[in-house]
């Protein structure tokens, strides 16, 4: 049997590698403390279960939902964003529901390239932003993400022969897996930069309220914007407050994060009406939409009470706290992050340039699971990624497994 070649790039994944690696170490009786996925571990709340229970006995839900059968939804994210970032959205052009926005930045390719155009792509990255490149059929330029440059690309090493064939850029910030936030100035910058090339300016943003402050000011030196919107803020920017008038900007949300809701699969994208129309197209080719009662849901947790989402944000804090605390107390000194539900770690010497074997050794000695930095791109190498989805007592004997292992 003969499969398409455009399956080669996809043979290997950091997930689906270590999800084999956790299942040799549970078959060898290890009590697993899985660290390498992003899942949270928080429930969703009740007024967003309870709009979802009540649906299912409202046979109208039943059926196949169309675009506009999801106009409830959509005003609700327009009605939202407006409110956390002051920028208008027209609900009916500029926003699409997505089954989740990993949905969004798989398909958006297969809208933009055609075989051989580039994607500028953050290395170290999410690994789906390659993925819906490689059914595309187009390249993918490397965009490293260093240490010494704050986990921010650099435009001007980007070759100009890769520039003319650009169609895309991908960024995420607060960023998985670096956990680094970039400031407005930062995606000013791409904004002109992506104008001047003709490029396409993709944001993924799933982590706009997981982040830290202390003593109510954000932890990083790096400046924000101030936020115009009267009613809640975000202490990172949005990228359509650098690009207002949606002139080559596209967003990806997702309630899996901020809500809880990750096996819901609920998503959106917001931005430019064309960026949208497109990909609408794509979609439209692939399915139709979730079931109705986990939009009905969605809308309960962006309009109902936001509490959660504050208390979400706290308790990773403390996850935080614990797990930083407890690796300098063995002798590992990492950064402390700003945002995300993620460490990211240098490598010890010894394991500097085979982060795979690390985490395989360290899941099959001890039952403690993380991801290898090299999962997510070339100049991950040499880090590792904790994923902070347990309780602290948890975190704390995760700390004492992997000092052993050391």
């Amino acid at each position: 049997m003969q499969f398409a070649q455009r399956l080669q790039p996809l043979q290997s994944n950091v997930f689906a590698d270590m999800d084999r690696a956790k299942a040799v170490a549970l078959a060898n009786g290890r009590h697993l403390i899985d660290l390498s996925l992003g899942s949270s571990d928080l429930p969703a709340e009740a007024h967003v279960i309870e709009a979802i229970a009540h649906s299912l006995h409202d046979p109208s839900t039943h059926g196949y939902l169309l675009f506009n059968g999801t106009r409830a939804f959509r005003q609700a994210v327009a009605h939202w964003y407006e409110q956390k970032f002051g920028i208008r959205v027209n609900p009916e052009t500029e926003v699409l529901p997505l089954i989740g926005s990993q949905e969004g930045t798989a398909h958006l390719p297969l809208a933009l390239l055609n075989p051989g155009d580039f994607a500028l792509l953050l290395d170290p990255g999410y690994p789906s932003h390659a993925g819906g490149v490689h059914l595309a059929s187009g390249q993918i330029y490397p965009m490293p993400l260093l240490a010494e440059n704050g986990f921010l690309p650099v435009f001007a090493d980007i070759p100009t022969p890769v520039l003319a064939q650009s169609r895309m850029m991908v960024l995420s910030y607060p960023h998985n897996p670096t956990a680094a936030i970039a400031p407005l100035s930062f995606f000013q910058e791409a904004v002109a930069f992506c104008q001047e090339h003709n490029i396409v300016l993709v944001h993924d943003f799933p982590y706009v309220d997981l982040v830290f402050t202390e003593n109510g000011k954000e932890s990083s030196s790096i400046p924000l914007p101030p936020t115009p919107c009267p009613l809640s803020s975000s202490l990172v920017p949005s990228i359509l407050q650098a690009d207002p008038d949606k002139s080559v900007s596209i967003e990806f949300f997702t309630l899996s994060k901020s809500y809880n809701m990750g096996g819901f699969r609920i998503g959106y994208a917001i931005g430019n009406a064309e960026l949208i129309h497109a990909l609408r197209q794509v979609k439209a080719a692939v399915d139709f939409n979730q079931y109705r009662g986990i939009l009905n849901g969605a809308i309960a947790a962006l309009t109902g009470p936001q509490a959660s989402v504050t208390s979400a944000v706290n308790t990773f804090r403390q996850r935080r706290d614990t797990f930083i605390t407890a690796l300098h107390r063995i002798g590992w000194h990492v950064p402390t992050p700003n945002a995300t539900m993620y460490i990211w770690a240098k490598l010890p010497s010894s394991w500097s340039q085979n982060s795979m074997e690390f985490c395989t050794q360290l899941v099959k000695q001890t039952g403690v699971a993380a991801s290898p930095g090299a999962g997510f791109g070339k100049f991950g190498e040499g880090y590792v990624r904790f994923a902070l989805v347990h309780e602290p007592s948890v975190l704390e004997t995760a700390v004492e497994r992997i000092a052993e292992f050391l």
